[in-house]
């Protein structure tokens, strides 16, 4: 799945909003909340250390830089995240993180593949309208398309150069959001990049998902109950089987009862409300997740609730996360063998897309867009051994309740036939659905081993690329690292190897530098040739 992503192959979320959140990690670097004069000093002082360092972050004239998140440590640390523009364009890979100490002394810094953002001209020779008219050439399959040309500084392999971002908007087969971000060259023309601007994920399920579960629900003044979680703030709604692409917020009809008891529990079910119990109750899973794990509070760390849609679409065999709409959208299935696409690992891995572009935003390109799914894939996993649900047993198994025997593996992910277990020079070109395999991969060495193991009644068996051995410390260990590494240290163009590198600043923070935390998480990148 993506940023609005998939399970399967879906199209990527739309276009991702820019928020500066407070985030914060609950571990002991980490605090929960932070008074607003602490968060706009770090800002200013984090502007500071940029222009007194300009040579090390290459800002130049013409540059600007654009908030988007902030982290305050416990022990005072402050971690800035900017976007950066040049004349007012947007520079795709450009963004940093400076790194400061309590009184704002900058100790280090992360940086996207741009060094210095400056173009020679920032006039396209390439009109816009030919661009757009490109990009709709390379979006094959998405019908009623529409494109939207942005010019942008285009540094995403570390050489910036004046380029035409097109945003290719419609919809699927089934009705769902789809379309293609593609980039030109704004001086030759010449396609730079395309790749998915919708994030979807597609499963099978043969069974009610999460049995008989208490949900938290909002009585109305004129009696009965709605499915609003009065807890979190997210509210459960029919779509009445309208296409994604046409849904809104505030679409579709509320779920309403007299009796406060929701659902049949059977598979295919004509009470539609059967569907939303399992969206509700997945919803809020992966919300407590989130703020019980690392003090997050909602998908963008805002403490606002998402909109949940079931029975979206017609035969709509899939589930998707929509940054623009900030909402759920799940389908029916395909109509006669596959029902709801509400189980609880996909739909936390499709809120996870939320989480990623919220913060480092990572590309959903080449081995930034496998870090993307293997991220979601990852905590869509975790949610799952949170919940501990009877029914849908915590597993490395992703999404074997809509997709059994399931999708995809941590173990061993080739065994699905596309995945990729080990890290070569290669792996930037496949789907990035498969080149997530090697971040699956990693989390899995790291968090149980290699060799046979037996969890939960199901025998995995890691092998490792290098033919060693490695110890495993735990998921919610490796969990940790990776959100911090998330949140603290990538970038939106960070590779295999600078996840490598961000794990282990991470791990260092949380364990210490000669901890065995520190080092399961080195011996797992070297299990998966990153090195």
């Amino acid at each position: 799945m993506s940023p609005t992503s998939s399970s399967r192959r879906p199209l990527a979320a739309g276009a991702i909003a820019v928020v500066a959140a407070l985030v914060a990690v609950a571990v002991p670097t980490g605090t929960a909340s932070a008074a607003p004069g602490m968060r706009e000093a770090a800002i200013s002082q984090a502007r500071a250390n940029v222009t007194h360092n300009a040579g090390v972050f290459g800002f130049g004239a013409g540059q600007d830089l654009v908030v988007k998140d902030v982290v305050l440590d416990a022990d005072g640390t402050q971690h800035v995240r900017f976007d950066r523009t040049y004349q007012g364009l947007p520079v795709v890979g450009g963004d940093l993180v400076v790194h400061q100490d309590a009184r704002g002394r900058l100790k280090d810094s992360s940086r996207a593949a741009a060094h210095d953002a400056a173009v020679g001209s920032t006039v396209p020779k390439v009109p816009a309208q030919a661009g757009a008219s490109a990009a709709l050439t390379a979006a094959p399959g998405v019908q009623d398309a529409t494109s939207t040309p942005e010019l942008v500084v285009w540094a995403a392999d570390g050489t910036p150069r004046l380029a035409w971002r097109t945003t290719v908007e419609g919809t699927g087969e089934h009705g769902q959001p789809a379309g293609r971000v593609v980039v030109t060259d704004a001086t030759t023309g010449e396609q730079i990049e395309t790749y998915d601007a919708e994030h979807q994920a597609s499963g099978t399920g043969h069974s009610e998902y999460t049995g008989d579960i208490t949900i938290d629900t909002t009585a109305q003044s004129g009696g009965g109950y709605t499915l609003k979680d009065s807890v979190r703030g997210h509210v459960t709604k029919d779509a009445n089987n309208v296409a994604a692409s046409a849904l809104k917020a505030g679409s579709g009809t509320a779920f309403t009862s007299t009796t406060n008891v929701w659902g049949d529990g059977k598979k295919f079910s004509t009470d539609r409300s059967t569907a939303a119990v399992d969206a509700h109750a997945n919803t809020a899973w992966t919300y407590d997740y989130y703020k019980n794990t690392f003090g997050r509070n909602g998908i963008k760390n805002d403490g606002k609730g998402a909109t949940v849609f079931v029975h979206v679409g017609t035969n709509w065999d899939n589930a998707q996360w929509s940054d623009s709409c900030f909402c759920m959208m799940t389908g029916d299935g395909d109509g006669s063998t596959d029902p709801e696409q509400v189980d609880l690992d996909t739909m936390g891995h499709e809120m996870t897309h939320g989480v990623t572009s919220a913060t480092a935003n990572l590309r959903y390109s080449g081995e930034s867009g496998g870090l993307n799914e293997s991220t979601s894939d990852i905590f869509g996993t975790m949610v799952e051994w949170y919940a501990n649900n009877k029914v849908d047993t915590p597993d490395y198994l992703f999404s074997d309740q809509s997709t059994p025997p399931w999708l995809r593996r941590f173990d061993k992910p080739s065994l699905d036939g596309r995945s990729a277990d080990c890290w070569s020079s290669s792996v930037g070109k496949l789907d990035v659905h498969n080149s997530s395999g090697v971040g699956n991969h990693w989390f899995y060495l790291a968090s149980e081993g290699s060799g046979s193991k037996t969890i939960n009644g199901y025998t995995y068996n890691s092998p490792t690329c290098n033919n060693s051995t490695v110890a495993g410390i735990g998921n919610q260990k490796v969990a940790k690292i990776w959100y911090r590494a998330l949140t603290v240290y990538m970038t939106s163009t960070t590779t295999y190897k600078g996840a490598r590198t961000a794990s282990l600043s991470a791990a260092k923070d949380l364990y210490g530098l000669n901890s065995t935390e520190y080092k399961a998480v080195a011996a797992a990148w070297s299990g998966v040739n990153v090195n």
